[in-house]
Order: C-alpha cells, then sequence, then structure tokens
C-alpha cells in the first residue's frame, strides 16, 4: 500500500521529502493510506456566555460523544457520516467546518477583545472566524482576501458566524499595506503555498506541485510578510502559517525574513507540546527556528502544516516604503469619518433615525451592537463599523462591517447579517423552530403558521427572530396568523 501511495505523489516530492525526514519518511509515506481527520470549531458567538455548550443544551447534545481536539478549546473531531455541514445549526453559525491542523494558528496569535486584528490571507474564513469568536465582537477585525470570488465566500461566512466587528476587504496586500501603517496589534498570515500538507484529501493539489511552484510561493510569500511587518505595532505580532512541507516555504522563509527585518524575534506558542518543533538544519541554522512548529500527518491527528509566531520589538515602515506613495500614505492615517461629519449626511441621518424607530418596536438592549463602532452609510444600506476603522477610501470594501439593514420609503428593512449577529434575549420576539423537519422548512422558504408549532402560538405583528437550538437562525415577519419568510432567497436549500 505504502509503494501504491508513492506512486500517487509526485516523484520529486517523494524523493524529497524522503531526504528530508530520513529513517521517518515510512511512517510520513503512510499516513497517506490512513483515513483522514475531521474537525468543526464551535462558534462562541453564537452561544448565551460564550462558552461552551453542555450537554442538555441542543448544540451541546448534537456534540455529545465527539472527541476534542487537543490544542484548540471549541474543537472537535466527527466522523464523515456525520455530515455537519448540512444541519440547520450550520445554517445557524453554530460552528465551522475546519481542518483540526488549521486551528492552530488563531490558538496561537491569541487575539483579545478590544485588539486591532488583520487576517491578510483569509478566504474562505477559518481562520477569520476563529479569531472573531476569541475577540468576542470588541475590537476591529480586517478580514482581507485578493481574489474576488473568494472574498465573496469569506464576506458570506463572516455573517453566517454572526460577527459584529469584521471589515472585509479585497485587496492586493500590497495595496492594503498603506492603509494602515503600524496599525495591528496582530496579524494572521496563512500564506499561498504549494500545498503539500494536502495532498492526503486534495488530489489539486498533487497535480499542481512542481518544483518550480515551490519556489514561486517562496517568493510571494516574501512579500506579503513584508506587507505584514508595515501593518505591525511595536509589540505585534504576526503568525505565519502555511499547509505545506517545504522548507523553502516554513523554516527558510521565516530565516530570509528574519534577515531583512531584525527587529522580530520568534516565540515558541504554547501548543507547540502537541506537535513538533522546526528545523533549523533545514534553512540557516539559526536556533531561533527551531521555535516554529511543524505539524505532521504521521505524528498528530491533522493534515502538514507549519507555524511560525513573530514578535516586532522595534518601529519599521522600510519593508514596503518604496511601495507607498507618499500622498496616500498621508491621506490614509487613521482618523476615519468624524462623527460631526457623518451627522451633516442627510442619507446617513435618515438611515439611523429608521434604524431607531425599528429598534425600539422590535429589539431590546443592543448596547453590545453599538459598543466602540459608528454608522456608517455604503451605497444604500446602514452599518456598524468599529470606531477604529480608519477611511475606507481607495479600499476595495465588500463588507464594512455589521450590516445593519436599509431605510426604504416608510420602514427600515433590517438585514439577514443582523439576525445573524442577535442573540434571542436581544429581540422582543421570537420563535423556536428546532433543529430538524420545522428548521428545513425555513430553511427552505417557506411561510410558517401557528399550526406548524407545539403550542399552536406565533407573533401575532411584527419582526420575528426565528432560532433553532435557541440560536438565531434569520428573520421572519408576522402579519395574519402566518410568519412571511424573509430567509435570503440566495441561500435558501433546494429539496428535502
Amino acid at each position: 500500500m505504502e509503494k501504491e501511495t508513492k506512486r500517487e505523489l509526485p516523484e520529486a516530492f517523494v524523493e524529497k521529502m524522503e531526504k528530508l525526514l530520513g529513517s521517518d519518511a515510512e511512517a510520513f509515506f503512510k499516513s497517506y493510506d490512513a483515513e483522514r481527520k475531521f474537525g468543526l470549531r464551535v462558534n462562541p458567538l453564537k452561544q448565551k456566555s460564550g462558552e461552551m455548550p453542555e450537554e442538555g443544551e441542543p448544540l451541546g447534545d448534537y456534540l455529545k460523544g465527539l472527541a476534542k481536539v487537543p490544542w484548540a478549546e471549541e474543537g472537535f473531531y466527527y466522523e464523515a457520516d456525520m455530515r455537519p455541514g448540512r444541519h440547520p445549526f450550520h445554517e445557524a453559525g453554530a460552528y465551522y467546518i475546519q481542518e483540526p491542523s488549521a486551528m492552530s494558528v488563531a490558538e496561537a496569535l491569541s487575539p483579545k477583545p478590544g485588539e486591532q486584528i488583520l487576517d491578510l490571507c483569509a478566504a474562505p474564513g477559518g481562520k477569520s472566524t476563529h479569531l472573531a469568536g476569541k475577540m468576542g465582537g470588541h475590537g476591529l477585525l480586517v478580514c482581507n482576501e485578493i481574489h474576488p470570488a473568494r472574498a465573496k465566500i469569506l464576506s458570506q461566512n463572516i455573517e453566517r458566524l454572526g460577527v459584529k466587528n469584521a471589515v472585509v476587504t479585497n485587496m492586493d496586500p500590497f495595496r492594503l499595506a498603506p492603509a494602515f501603517p503600524e496599525f495591528f496589534d496582530g496579524i494572521v498570515v496563512d500564506a499561498p503555498c504549494s500545498g503539500e500538507g494536502m495532498f492526503r484529501k486534495d488530489e489539486n493539489a498533487r497535480n499542481e506541485w512542481s518544483p518550480d511552484h515551490v519556489k514561486q510561493c517562496a517568493g510571494l510569500q516574501d512579500g506579503i510578510l513584508d506587507c505584514a511587518a508595515a501593518m505591525l505595532k511595536d509589540g505585534g505580532r504576526i503568525a505565519y502559517s502555511t499547509c505545506t512541507f517545504s522548507p523553502e516555504e516554513n523554516e527558510q522563509s521565516i530565516a530570509r525574513f528574519l534577515e531583512r527585518h531584525p527587529e522580530f524575534s520568534v516565540v515558541q506558542p504554547e501548543l507547540v507540546k502537541y506537535f513538533s518543533g522546526g528545523h533549523p538544519e533545514w534553512a540557516d541554522g539559526d536556533e531561533e527556528l527551531k521555535k516554529t512548529v511543524r505539524i505532521w500527518p504521521h505524528l498528530a491527528d491533522g493534515e502538514g502544516h507549519f507555524l511560525a509566531l513573530l514578535v516586532k520589538g522595534e518601529r519599521s515602515w522600510d519593508a514596503v516604503e518604496s511601495t507607498v506613495n507618499a500622498d496616500e500614505k498621508k491621506n490614509s492615517k487613521k482618523g476615519g469619518r468624524k462623527n460631526g461629519r457623518a451627522k451633516e449626511d442627510a442619507a446617513l441621518t435618515e438611515a439611523v433615525a429608521a434604524f431607531r424607530t425599528f429598534e425600539k418596536e422590535n429589539l431590546k438592549d443592543t448596547e453590545h451592537l453599538e459598543n466602540g463602532k459608528k454608522f456608517l452609510m455604503f451605497g444604500e444600506n446602514l452599518y456598524l463599523v468599529p470606531e477604529v476603522m480608519p477611511d475606507l477610501k481607495g479600499l476595495k470594501v465588500l463588507r464594512p462591517g455589521l450590516h445593519l439593514g436599509s431605510a426604504k420609503k416608510d420602514r427600515f428593512e433590517p438585514s439577514h447579517a443582523l439576525a445573524l449577529a442577535l442573540k434571542k434575549s436581544d429581540v422582543r420576539q421570537s420563535v423556536e423552530v428546532g433543529s430538524e423537519d420545522l428548521a428545513l422548512r425555513y430553511l427552505r422558504g417557506e411561510t410558517l403558521r401557528a399550526e406548524d408549532f407545539e403550542n399552536r402560538e406565533i407573533p401575532v405583528k411584527g419582526w420575528v427572530l426565528v432560532t433553532t437550538g435557541g440560536m438565531s437562525l434569520g428573520f421572519a415577519k408576522a402579519a395574519g396568523g402566518m410568519l412571511k419568510n424573509h430567509y435570503p432567497k440566495g441561500l435558501r436549500i433546494q429539496g428535502g
């Protein structure tokens, strides 16, 4: 079986790994014959207290018996036949399906509520939503992705998990960097790589691999890391990760970075106890590289991964200075739109007034939504944006914050994003559809009636938050003994 597996892998890759691993190569290649591990990560933003659900609660019962991912506080392993992506809890943002090794990155960066955090290569959103959960809705999270289609998926996942403090941008890192000079407390760089760690689960990664591709990725990673360094505050940290085994993209990438940026040092994250250290001998021999982390599929229950935690000790904007136009840099300094100017904007004033009316009629205490944020009109839509967010001018933005909705002629139309960001305790009216047939009917876009519920009671009038397992799923509007479905048409599931 081992020989068969080797024949399915690129020949140059096999020779490279045999040379690197020596006597451990046999166990490494045997891991390709083993079943890969599946993981999901619970979203604390959807839990009442932000803590893990317990047995007796719907989500806790659903996860009962699943093994924990030891290095990720909210992570669980699941069997393939469980299919959590098809459960209504998935659409409610109760969890994110994520490869277990990938959960290590946000754990290593360990963002705190109130910090300013950037996920520089963020799609599809696994690490961004993990960071958001740890931030608890406080501070600023900028989630950036260079590819437009992937950025759209990223934005959808940010919405689904009810993230309130995230801005989603679609920028080249070199163009993003001038807008945020020495701005962030922490940055995740999940760098584009040759994907060797994904060979076990991704045939395309195997087919696209070549030694030249490894070299191309390494060069790209150098530039992205330089951009990250320029956007980081003194004392800030970068979590650099790849899903590849190549030293050129891992230890050597960090060695090159440290040579260009002597103000940085490597810090060994605590979770290294679950994995293996880096190999200085595969780079320039610098013993600092032992503090990097390698996740091997034959030694851990996850796919291949590399992680380095870098801390900045001095001020530096030299890394990308040559790419920055001085006037652009001046115009993009921190400050954002001032409240006085915002109040002068008639459209904004009108939209905020409409939202206040909606809020008074349909919501309870939502101070947690607005705390540390400001209102912003983006097109015809009203958003809440973290106050520390710089001016968005010049940036390609898909989601500038929490989408509240839009002001119509005689009403405020709340957004699906707002529904997903609310808890049952935030609203005046809610209905629980359970986690099976009725929830699926709602997700298909059906109108619900009183007779569909056990107690045969539903609100008479107004906006209603639909919940599954106590977690928000979307809005409906009560009228005439029915709940008119407001689940977005583009998200509705088809069939049974």
